[in-house]
């Protein structure tokens, strides 16, 4: 709430467009998506994803550039930070996440996962990882872009945890190309984007949300690598892609 303190009227103006940005969500997810029929529904939902996801990062001031194109379809694996991610990546073209079950309960942003078919897994539960890698297949196969954070959770930016494999299956055993990314934030000189937009350790989301609120801008940027991975056996395809996310990282010049 520090920033609520330093800058009440920013941060109220902008908690005020946010809600105004929910609100109209609705409209346009119903406009949208409500009346699709089964096949169209989950491309529809991945537009209206990309399009709420650019006006949310207008209300939080976040300035995006990418260091190469993002592919339209296959696998994207990338380092996992924030919430911010997500609206991050999905600004720039339709796609389909996948994230932990503790996401579906989070306010606003959990609300926004759900409606934008996000494949929700439950990491701790084998058969929950044999469901979710159904999903992400039909998705695959459809021709969608899946989004991947293969960490399990998010960190500092520090480094890059260790990537879990269950859930590169599909495309290891399909052998589908799978690209990698590394995103990374700054701010303005208002404080540590590893403490104050990176979102772990024991953060509560609302108060990190208007923390963000008040900030003058933040910078996001997504380096995307150069060429695809691909490998039939799922851990050693999960190796490559920890290799070539930390070489993005090294990479600091956006």
């Amino acid at each position: 709430m520090r920033s609520w303190v330093r800058h009440p009227l920013r941060v109220t103006v902008r908690l005020i467009w946010f809600g105004g940005e929910l609100l109209l969500g609705v409209g346009d997810y119903v406009a949208r998506c409500v009346f699709r029929s089964n096949a169209s529904n989950p491309s529809a939902r991945a537009e209206w994803l990309r399009h709420r996801s650019q006006r949310t990062l207008k209300v939080f001031h976040v300035e995006v550039s990418f260091a190469g194109p993002l592919p339209t379809s296959g696998l994207l694996v990338c380092n996992h930070l924030s919430y911010l991610d997500i609206p991050v990546i999905a600004s720039q073209a339709p796609c389909v996440f996948v994230a932990k079950s503790e996401v579906r309960g989070w306010p606003v942003f959990g609300w926004f996962a759900r409606l934008a078919g996000t494949v929700f897994v439950q990491r701790t539960k084998r058969t929950d990882a044999r469901r979710a890698t159904g999903e992400i297949e039909a998705a695959l196969a459809a021709g969608q872009l899946v989004v991947l954070f293969p960490e399990g959770t998010s960190s500092g930016g520090e480094t890059v945890l260790p990537f879990k494999s269950a859930l590169l299956e599909p495309a290891a055993q399909a052998g589908r190309a799978v690209m990698a990314a590394h995103i990374h934030y700054e701010l303005d000189g208002e404080g540590d984007a590893s403490e104050e937009v990176c979102y772990w350790k024991d953060m509560t989301l609302l108060p990190h949300m208007i923390n963000l609120l008040g900030k003058r801008s933040i910078r996001a940027r997504v380096r995307i690598a150069s060429g695809p991975a691909g490998n039939p056996d799922r851990k050693e395809l999960a190796r490559q892609l920890h290799a070539e996310v930390l070489r993005l990282k090294t990479l600091t010049v956006y």
